[in-house]
């Protein structure tokens, strides 16, 4: 059986939204974000709802920012088990990388350049049902 994967790039502003788009709905846990700052890297990796399928299903995904000088955190939790919803990457005014996620959680960065890579790892599995967002 042949399963889609997604391996794409953002390289400036103009390719956030249909990333963002892409991700929206990731879930992972606080403790699966990592930030190796010798490499200048931040890593994702999560269940990616597959908004470009009709049926409702999820894949493991790595989302990974390169060229990332500096990371401050908002209302972050205080359990490293806590699962995150990814809710939107966008470029701010002054030049930094927002990746906000459901309830207030946010990661600000400070990158050289917007260098993001999307990677889809595993096969696709059922999701129980399409994510909602009610206002």
């Amino acid at each position: 059986m042949v399963t889609e994967r997604l391996h794409l790039r953002a390289e400036d502003a103009g390719d956030l939204p249909a990333l963002s788009a892409l991700v929206q709905d990731m879930a992972l846990k606080a403790a699966d974000i990592g930030r190796d700052a010798g490499a200048r890297r931040l890593l994702l990796v999560g269940n990616r709802y597959r908004w470009e399928h009709a049926s409702p299903t999820r894949i493991r995904s790595a989302l990974r920012f390169d060229h990332v000088e500096q990371v401050q955190r908002t209302g972050w939790p205080a359990s490293p088990d806590a699962v995150l919803a990814l809710l939107a990457i966008v470029a701010e005014a002054d030049g930094w990388l927002l990746i906000r996620f459901s309830g207030g959680t946010a990661l600000r960065l400070q990158a050289e350049v917007i260098d993001i890579s999307l990677d889809d790892l595993s096969g696709p599995w059922g999701a129980s049902s399409q994510p909602r967002h009610d206002n």
